[in-house]
């Protein structure tokens, strides 16, 4: 896993003075070179190469903001997809919420030509919490995408740690993000399928959506969750105090997928849901009936201490959500930082930026590589439809392996023995 990033590191180094170090190998790498036995099997990089590129996502038509007005609205996504030959290796740009400026090398290479296999590829959408950026999953991606996927992230345009000024004015991205996640989701889908580069190679009729936090809320809503925003819910979230402005600003927030009245207009492509510490249950913001109608599988990861989405509010969408295919991944010990990448050394310098990225119990590679596992389990399952990979999704109970009866249990599937500690699985 990861090894891509850790060679050119150690090229650099062994071939250059830290004086004369270029940019391209200053980017740092964020992943050790675990065995591979100590990982979830299918945390392990797929057959293909892993190309990435940067395109641009305008809506066609103006769109409504918080407030009813018609605005127009576009998006920068980060595109990983299977390569058909090398290029230069990737380095990604980002900062900390406080600003921080920092570089990532990563296992992709810079717009690299696509793969040109037999079939299409299946299309999945990553989308990152409040406040974060494209490739705060971009393991997600460069994993989906060795396996045959074209992943998409996200910059949820007034959203991400650039747009926000999150120590002076944290909440002021914040009506926007209630109001577009979902159709940022959809809007995504289209677009790839349309881009001249990916529109002959992608399948945009089998699809997974991944969604973390405030995309979580979103990915609920994608696949058919509607929102229930009461009087309350709507001012308080949104921070309008006038009443006839509160009863505007629930009109526009309550939809279904994307923007719709109902959730019959989930789209068919859709075939699961990974929502990562989801946003949204602890208040109940979802329509319940909405909820019980969902027909695409949704597997839920949290963490039992979560402290910004409440793990009783995840559970409370795991428990109304219909597919007979949902399931809830419960880590134990953690709190809400299940899905970021490992934390940049520029985010070390204070608890603010640091706080964003890791776990007071958890070595967030391992976080990573579960989600890795989890993630292509359930999209091999469901958007490839590989029934193997169901098997992968099936297991029950505690991962601990606490012995009955004197004797220990297996441990689960893809885990090698002691070494799937801390995870709990439950299925409808």
């Amino acid at each position: 896993m990861k090894t891509l990033s850790l060679l050119l590191g150690a090229v650099a180094f062994a071939s250059t003075t830290l004086a004369l170090i270029t940019p391209a190998f200053a980017a740092q790498t964020l992943y050790k070179p675990f065995p591979a036995d100590v990982m979830p099997s299918l945390s392990d990089s797929g057959p293909h190469d892993v190309g990435v590129r940067t395109i641009e996502a305008a809506y066609p038509t103006t769109v409504k903001d918080i407030t009813g007005s018609e605005v127009k609205r576009a998006l920068t996504l980060e595109v990983w997809y299977p390569a058909g030959s090398e290029t230069q290796a990737a380095i990604y740009k980002n900062e900390t919420r406080s600003g921080q400026a920092f570089e990532i090398q990563s296992d992709a290479y810079r717009d690299a030509p696509i793969a040109q296999d037999d079939q299409k590829f299946p299309v999945v959408i990553i989308s990152h919490g409040y406040t974060g950026y494209r490739t705060l999953m971009y393991y997600l991606g460069e994993h989906l995408a060795s396996h045959g996927y074209v992943v998409a992230a996200i910059d949820h345009t007034d959203s991400t740690n650039k747009d926000v000024n999150f120590a002076e004015n944290p909440y002021s991205g914040f009506p926007s993000t209630l109001l577009n996640r979902s159709r940022d989701q959809i809007l995504t889908l289209k677009a790839v399928s349309e881009n001249a580069f990916f529109e002959s190679r992608v399948d945009a009729t089998n699809a997974g959506v991944i969604g973390y936090s405030m995309g979580g809320y979103g990915a609920v809503s994608t696949v058919g969750g509607c929102y229930a925003f009461d009087d309350t819910s709507a001012a308080t979230f949104t921070g309008t105090q006038d009443p006839k402005t509160t009863a505007l600003v629930k009109q526009v927030l309550n939809t279904c997928a994307g923007g719709n009245e109902d959730s019959s207009a989930v789209l068919p492509a859709w075939k699961a849901a990974l929502a990562l510490a989801p946003w949204g249950g602890q208040h109940q913001l979802f329509d319940v009936d909405s909820l019980n109608n969902i027909k695409v599988p949704v597997l839920y990861v949290a963490g039992d201490n979560d402290d910004i989405s409440g793990y009783d509010g995840i559970k409370w969408l795991f428990e109304n959500t219909g597919s007979k295919d949902t399931k809830l991944l419960t880590v134990k010990n953690a709190r809400h930082n299940v899905a970021p990448h490992p934390a940049p050394k520029e985010a070390y310098s204070s608890e603010f930026d640091l706080g964003s990225y890791i776990e007071p119990a958890w070595e967030v590679q391992k976080l990573n590589a579960i989600n890795e596992h989890f993630a292509l389990a359930l999209m091999n399952c469901h958007v490839k439809a590989l029934p193997d990979f169901c098997k992968y999704l099936n297991v029950q109970g505690t991962s601990a392996q606490v012995p009955v009866d004197g004797k220990k249990p297996e441990p689960w599937k893809g885990f090698d023995d002691r070494w799937a500690l801390g995870l709990e699985m439950q299925s409808k």
